[in-house]
């Protein structure tokens, strides 16, 4: 065991002959580790006092920023030789870009940040995606307690909740830390977590990933700088796009219960003298809220967008970098892995906060977006954007080519429907007067003969 759950070490975990250091307690738990463990709860408590009282909310952040940073090595910023590549990389891009889509540039900074700089940088948007999952699995907590479990526990309860926020707080510098360390770009995980406006790469990140392949690392640097722009292009360019993911996740979160009846069964197996037993007993879920069919539905629909904007990335880098990169097809597909298969890193985040900011269907979603180019044209399918109603469903991404049809179609409706004459025209003859027969005497039944078709209703549109 390397690892007690919350964080806490247990010094001399890594040492297999540590017998004989201090004394034993029941069950070989070794009680010279209690001091060590106590000191380290002392030390969070303290943080928390420190950086806002006693009540640090749901998640405590300071406290999972002080983890994360102690995690990642320390490293100089980055050089000013880096950051002049960086910018260069995503002026070009910028400039292939404009070819191959209609949404303007979204980045109005670019910088290069180290694996801290990211954790700092990100932290309000992490904040924003992990307080509706903490706050209601607390929430959850509480509202299960039988009324008279929850009269006796009293002042207990506010002291409940500040441990669950440092608990969340030290799970999420953990895994802060573990992404720090993969992440190339400040949108590598579908989201633009950086302020907004600014495009940001890693280059010591890009320097190792280039290391285990055959391309260039100046060509892995332009085609991530490509694929940055690319984002930063789209959540500028939809302004509903970013409300629309944190609005999920909160619907998401809104629905969150917890199984006490598991809790109970595990509880049975917990030796409390044996802390192996304890971290065993997390492993398996013993806290893990359980996930409703609403969330399941919720979480498609979170999946399915995702996987939307991804796609539409990908299929616009491809657009745009065309042939001027030798290594883009390879590095597409590279990357299409990485994302579809996630790294331990994600793994241990999707455990986190409950849910994987990762799209399952990433493939199917280019595929349909360069087919609908080929149909619409960049103008046209940049417009289905333009509002959430408009965009493929999950099950539109199941047979991409029935959405290109259904669309098509629509589109070559409403363009017969504009060719038809229209019945506004002015009336020469004199105000009273008629020299035209009146053709609904013989036919009374027929109506007006230049009716439209379809006149006063309005053909269906494809989901």
């Amino acid at each position: 065991m390397t690892n007690l759950p919350f964080g806490f070490n247990m010094p001399g975990d890594d040492d297999p002959d540590r017998k004989g250091q201090g004394g034993q307690g029941p069950g070989g738990f070794d009680l010279s580790q209690l001091g060590s463990m106590l000191s380290q709860l002392g030390q969070m408590m303290s943080s928390a006092a420190q950086s806002g009282g006693g009540s640090p909310g749901a998640v405590n952040y300071d406290l999972a920023r002080q983890l994360a940073l102690q995690q990642v090595p320390a490293s100089h910023p980055a050089s000013s030789v880096d950051l002049a590549h960086v910018r260069d990389a995503v002026a070009l891009a910028e400039i292939w870009l404009d070819g191959a889509t209609a949404l303007p540039a979204g980045a109005t900074t670019v910088t290069a940040w180290n694996a801290r700089q990211w954790i700092e940088a990100t932290m309000p948007a992490w904040q924003q995606l992990c307080t509706p999952i903490a706050e209601r699995v607390s929430a959850a907590w509480i509202e299960g307690l039988p009324e008279e479990a929850r009269t006796q526990a009293g002042p207990l309860l506010a002291m409940m909740g500040s441990m669950g926020g440092m608990a969340f707080g030290s799970q999420l510098g953990q895994g802060l830390a573990q992404l720090a360390g993969e992440v190339m770009t400040s949108t590598d995980v579908g989201l633009p977590l950086g302020p907004a406006g600014t495009a940001a790469l890693l280059p010591r990140a890009i320097a190792e990933f280039s290391s285990g392949l055959s391309v260039p690392e100046d060509q892995v640097r332009l085609y991530l700088a490509a694929r940055e722009a690319a984002h930063h292009r789209l959540y500028a360019g939809v302004p509903w796009l970013r409300e629309r993911i944190l609005t999920l996740i909160r619907t998401y979160a809104g629905a969150i219960t917890v199984d006490f009846s598991a809790v109970e069964q595990l509880a049975s197996s917990i030796d409390p003298s044996n802390p192996a037993s304890i971290e065993a007993a997390l492993g398996q879920g013993m806290f893990e809220p359980t996930i409703t069919p609403g969330q399941q539905q919720t979480l498609a629909g979170l999946e399915t967008l995702l996987a939307l904007v991804e796609g539409w990335v990908d299929a616009v880098v491809a657009a745009a970098v065309g042939d001027r990169l030798p290594g883009a097809s390879a590095l597409q597909e590279t990357l299409r892995r990485r994302r579809a298969t996630g790294g331990p890193a994600e793994q241990t985040f999707a455990t986190l906060i409950g849910l994987e900011l990762r799209p399952r269907r990433l493939r199917a979603a280019a595929d349909l977006w360069r087919d609908l180019e080929a149909s619409r044209g960049v103008d046209g399918r940049d417009a289905l954007w333009s509002h959430p109603d408009l965009l493929p469903s999950s099950e539109d991404l199941d047979d991409p080519a029935a959405f290109v049809a259904r669309d098509k179609q629509f589109s070559e409706l409403l363009a017969g429907l504009e060719d038809l004459p229209t019945t506004d025209e002015p009336d020469p003859s004199p105000e009273g007067t008629t020299d035209a027969p009146d053709r609904t005497a013989d036919h009374p039944d027929d109506g007006p003969s230049d009716r439209t078709p379809g006149d006063g209703t309005t053909p269906p549109r494809p989901v």
